[in-house]
C-alpha cells in the first residue's frame, strides 16, 4: 500500500471523524504493526485508526506492538476515512516497589499429577483498585510465595512487574493474606434443645452449632437433613454458622461398590455394648477380596435387615469406602440361604401361634412354652401368617437371662413341620371302651353344662404283650363309630414333645354280632338341639338329640345321609343314638319315571306341619289323563330343594320312582310352582302376596331376587319358599320377575290450580308471596339443589 502525506487534508476545511479540530490530541494503543503502517485502537472511542509509519516521532524500531501513544487524527484525502498523524510513543509509568493489597479473581486450575503439559503455563489472575478503578494482572504459580495454591476470593498482596521485552505488566512475588470463608456441607447428627451437631463432609469430624445461626424454618430441621455452613473461630473452638437446607441426597460420605463380595462372620455386635466400647464399627467380616484376605469393620447401620448375626455365618456385602479417609468397611450385609451349613447353631421348628402388632409367639415342636419372636427376625422380608410352618434358633434374651426368644425366622413349606410321629405299622385291635364326642354348646339348656369329649380304648398285642393305647373320635375312618368289641385296625402317633400315644386312622374292620344293628337315613328336620332322621323306606322320620351326633351339627344339612343305632327311651319312646355322618347314597329309589307330572299338595310333610300324624307328605295329580286323581307320597328326599318349604295346596311338578326296598310308588324331583304378586317394597326387603301360616306375607330380601332387578308393587315374581327351622318362619328366596305390574299414573293438576298459575304474574303485589323458612337439606346433608333453578315465566306451566 503506498501512501502520499500530501495528500493529507488538514487546512481547516475538512470536517474531522470525531468532530474536533485539528491539533487536539487523542491517545491509543498499537494494535497492528507491519513495515511501513499500522492500526491503532482508540483508548477514548470505540475506532480503530490506519496511521503511516512516516507519521511516527521517533525511532521506529522501538515501536512495538500494546505500545501506547498518542496521535492526532486527519483524513486521508483521496478516501475520506480518518487516519492517525503525527504519532508520538507514551513513555509507561515507572511503577513503585510496594506491595499492592488485591484478591484472587482466577485461580491456577490444579492437574491431576501436579504438572503441566509441555510447552504449556497454566496461569490465574488478581484483581487490585486504584483511584476508584479495578486493574487486573497475571500470574503464574512461579509468581506465588510459599508453594502454596491460592483459591478464587483469597485475600493476597503482591509486586507488580513488568515485562521488558513485551511491556505486559503481571503481579509477582504474591503472598497470601487471609483464605476465603469456604461453604463447607454436612449431615445434622444430633438435635438438642438449643443446638445441633453437624457431620462434616471434608474430615471425619463432627461441629457445633447453635439454632440461632440456622437460616430457615427451625421447626423443619432434624437429624439426617444435609445442610452447608461456613466454619468461624469463636472462643477458640471452630462453630458452624449460616447453616442452610440443601436437597436430600446432596451430602454424599462414601462410595459403595457395585461388584458384592461374600465373607463369613468372625466378631459380631454386642446386643448390650460394654462400658469401655468406644468403636462405631465392632463387627469384623473375613473375606477374600482379589488375591487378598481382608478383614472388614460394620456396624449396626451396616445391615440389611435387623436378623441377629453370628458368628461363623456365611453373608454377602458391599464395601463402602469414605471419602473423606479412604475407610473401607462391610455394608448391604445379608445372610445367604446356606449360612446355616457353617453355624453351629441348633434350628428349630414350630408353627406361628399368633401375632401382634411387631411381635408373635410361635408353638415349637420340641418345647412346651410359646416362644417370643419379633418381626425384625424374620428373614428374606417374608409377611407371616397364623399357622405359617418356621424355623429358628433358640438364644437367650439378653436383658433377662431367664427367658428365651426365637431368632433368625425362616418361612418353611407347608407340611414340613410336625408335632406328631406316626408308625408305618398298622396294628389290629378291638374296642375295649367307646368314644363319646363333646356336646355342642348350647344344645341343651336344660341338661346344664356341656359334656366333654371322653376318648375310647383300644386293646392290641404287640410282640405278645398285651397293651391298650387311647382314641380320640376325630381319628375314626369312614365316620363310622365303633362300639364296644369291634375288631379295628390302627397306627399309633406319638407326640413329640411329650411322648404320649394315641390310635390315629382307625378302621373298622367287622363289627361285633352283639351290637345293635346300625340302620341308614336322611336328615328331615333340625331343630335348636334335636332333629328327625328319615327312614331308608322314606316312611317314617326318627327323633334325634344333638348329644347322640358323633361330630358337629353345624356340618349338618337337610337331606345328609347319616347312620344310626335305635334305642328306647322315657315312655318307651324309639329315638336314635350314635348318629353318624357317612357318604351320600342313591336318594329316593330307582327307575324313575321320564314323565313329568303335574300336581297340588294335598298334605304337607311333617316338618311344615308338625300338628299331622303322618310323616310323609301327599301330591295329587290335576292334570288330564288316566291319572288324575291319583296321589303319591313324598319325604324330605323326593324333593328337588331340601330346603324348600311346600305348604298346602301348591301347584308342584315331578316325576315318579319305585323305593326298592318296599316297592312303593312315590314323587320324586318335586319343584314347586309358584307365582305371586309383589304387595310392597321396602328398602333392602319386601313382602309377596303368598299366605304362609296365619294368614302372614311372604318375607323376601332384595338380594334373593336374581339378576339385580329393581321389583315394585304389582310385579308377578316366581320363587321358593325356604323354612328356618331354626326360627321357625318361612322366608322366599331365588326370587325371578316373570312380568312387570302395572306403572303408576300421574295425577293431573286440577283445573283450578292451572287457571290460578295462569293468572299470576310477577309485577302483581297482591299476588301470594313465598318465605323461605328453611333451606332444603339432601340426604347427605348437603345444601342446594343439583340441577339449577330458573325463574318460572309468567303464564307458563312446566
Amino acid at each position: 500500500m503506498s501512501f502520499d502525506p500530501g495528500m493529507l487534508h488538514n487546512n481547516g476545511h475538512t470536517a474531522y471523524a470525531n468532530g474536533s479540530g485539528p491539533g487536539i490530541r487523542e491517545t491509543g494503543v498499537v494494535e497492528k504493526l507491519l513495515t511501513s503502517y499500522g492500526f491503532i485502537q482508540c483508548s477514548e472511542r470505540q475506532a480503530r485508526l490506519f496511521f503511516h509509519c512516516s507519521q511516527y516521532n521517533g525511532n521506529l524500531q522501538e515501536l512495538k506492538i500494546g505500545d501506547d501513544v498518542e496521535f492526532e487524527v486527519s483524513s486521508d484525502r483521496r478516501t475520506g476515512k480518518p487516519i492517525a498523524v503525527k504519532l508520538l510513543k507514551i513513555k509507561p509509568e515507572l511503577l513503585p516497589e510496594e506491595r499492592i493489597s488485591g484478591q484472587v479473581v482466577s485461580s491456577i486450575p490444579m492437574q491431576l499429577d501436579g504438572k503441566s503439559a509441555p510447552g504449556q503455563m497454566y496461569s490465574g489472575s488478581v484483581c487490585y483498585e486504584r483511584n476508584g478503578e479495578v486493574f487486573y494482572l497475571t500470574y503464574t504459580p512461579e509468581d506465588v510465595e510459599g508453594n502454596i495454591h491460592l483459591e478464587t476470593g483469597d485475600k493476597v498482596c503482591f509486586y507488580m512487574d513488568t515485562n521488558k521485552h513485551t511491556g505486559a505488566v503481571s503481579a509477582r512475588n504474591i503472598q497470601l493474606v487471609k483464605k476465603k470463608q469456604t461453604r463447607c456441607q454436612g449431615v445434622v447428627c444430633a438435635t438438642k434443645e438449643a443446638f445441633g451437631f453437624i457431620e462434616r463432609a471434608d474430615v471425619v469430624k463432627e461441629i457445633f452449632f447453635h439454632y440461632s445461626e440456622f437460616k430457615g424454618d427451625l421447626e423443619a430441621l432434624q437429624a439426617g437433613d444435609d445442610v452447608e455452613f461456613t466454619i468461624k473461630d469463636r472462643n477458640g473452638k471452630e462453630v458452624a454458622t449460616e447453616v442452610r437446607l440443601l436437597p436430600q441426597g446432596t451430602v454424599i460420605f462414601e462410595d459403595i461398590s457395585i461388584e458384592q463380595f461374600e465373607g463369613t462372620v468372625v466378631k459380631v455386635i454386642p446386643k448390650v455394648p460394654t462400658k469401655n466400647q468406644n468403636d462405631p464399627l465392632p463387627g469384623r467380616i473375613s473375606a477374600r477380596i482379589g488375591h487378598t484376605d481382608k478383614e472388614l469393620p460394620f456396624g449396626e447401620k451396616d445391615t440389611k435387615s435387623k436378623v441377629t448375626l453370628l458368628e461363623g455365618d456365611h453373608i454377602q456385602f458391599n464395601i463402602s469406602t469414605d471419602r473423606r479417609d479412604k475407610l473401607e468397611r462391610a455394608t448391604n450385609i445379608d445372610v445367604l440361604p446356606d449360612s446355616f451349613n457353617f453355624t453351629k447353631e441348633t434350628r428349630e421348628m414350630g408353627v406361628i401361634a399368633a401375632i401382634r402388632d411387631g411381635f408373635g409367639f410361635i408353638k415349637c415342636v420340641d418345647r412346651d412354652a410359646r416362644m417370643f419372636f419379633h418381626f425384625s427376625e424374620v428373614l428374606e422380608e417374608t409377611q407371616l401368617h397364623i399357622s405359617d410352618e418356621v424355623e429358628f434358633t433358640v438364644v437367650p434374651d439378653m436383658l433377662s437371662a431367664q427367658r428365651n426368644h426365637a431368632v433368625r425366622i425362616k418361612k418353611l413349606p407347608k407340611g414340613t413341620v410336625s408335632f406328631h410321629t406316626q408308625s408305618e405299622q398298622r396294628f389290629l385291635g378291638v374296642i375295649e371302651k367307646e368314644a363319646t364326642p363333646a356336646t355342642p354348646k348350647n344344645a341343651s339348656p336344660t341338661k346344664g353344662k356341656e359334656k366333654e369329649a371322653e376318648d375310647g380304648v383300644i386293646a392290641y398285642e404287640d410282640c405278645g404283650v398285651k397293651l391298650t393305647v387311647p382314641y380320640h373320635v376325630k381319628d375314626l375312618e369312614g365316620g363310622y363309630s365303633p362300639q364296644a368289641g369291634d375288631k379295628v385296625e390302627f397306627c399309633i402317633n406319638e407326640v413329640k414333645r411329650t411322648g404320649l400315644q394315641s390310635a390315629v386312622s382307625i378302621r373298622v374292620l367287622n363289627r361285633n354280632s352283639s351290637n345293635s344293628r346300625r340302620l341308614h337315613g336322611f336328615v328331615a328336620t333340625l331343630k335348636d338341639n334335636f332333629g328327625f332322621i328319615e327312614t331308608a323306606n322314606h316312611d317314617q322320620e326318627i327323633f334325634f338329640h344333638y348329644r347322640h351326633l358323633c361330630g358337629d351339627v353345624d356340618n349338618l344339612d337337610l337331606g345328609d345321609t347319616v347312620e344310626y343305632t335305635l334305642s328306647k327311651g322315657k315312655g318307651n319312646k324309639v329315638s336314635a343314638e350314635k348318629v353318624t355322618k357317612v357318604a351320600a347314597v342313591n336318594g329316593v329309589g330307582e327307575d324313575i319315571g321320564a314323565t313329568v307330572m303335574t300336581g297340588k299338595v294335598i298334605r304337607p310333610i311333617r316338618s311344615v306341619d308338625p300338628s299331622q300324624t303322618e310323616y310323609q307328605g301327599l301330591i295329587e295329580v290335576n292334570e288330564e289323563g288316566a291319572s288324575k286323581g291319583q296321589t303319591y307320597p313324598f319325604g324330605i328326599m323326593g324333593m328337588a330343594n331340601k330346603s324348600d318349604c311346600l305348604q298346602k295346596g301348591e301347584l308342584v311338578k315331578f316325576q315318579v320312582c319305585t323305593v326298592p326296598q318296599t316297592g312303593q310308588k312315590m314323587a320324586c324331583n318335586v319343584v314347586p310352582q309358584r307365582r305371586a304378586l309383589v304387595e310392597c317394597v321396602k328398602d333392602q326387603f319386601g313382602f309377596i302376596t303368598y299366605e304362609v301360616g296365619e294368614g302372614k306375607k311372604l318375607f323376601f330380601h332384595v338380594k334373593e331376587v336374581q339378576d339385580g332387578l329393581e321389583l315394585q308393587a304389582g310385579d308377578e315374581v316366581e320363587f321358593s319358599v325356604v323354612f328356618n327351622q331354626r326360627i321357625g318362619k318361612c322366608s322366599a328366596c331365588n326370587v325371578r320377575r316373570i312380568s312387570e305390574g302395572p306403572k303408576p299414573m300421574v295425577t293431573p293438576r286440577p283445573d283450578r290450580l292451572v287457571n290460578r298459575l295462569k293468572s299470576i304474574t310477577l309485577d302483581d303485589a297482591s299476588a301470594p308471596r313465598l318465605v323461605i323458612v328453611r333451606q332444603p337439606r339432601g340426604p347427605d346433608s348437603s345444601k342446594g339443589f343439583s340441577s339449577e333453578r330458573k325463574t318460572r315465566q309468567p303464564g307458563v306451566i312446566d
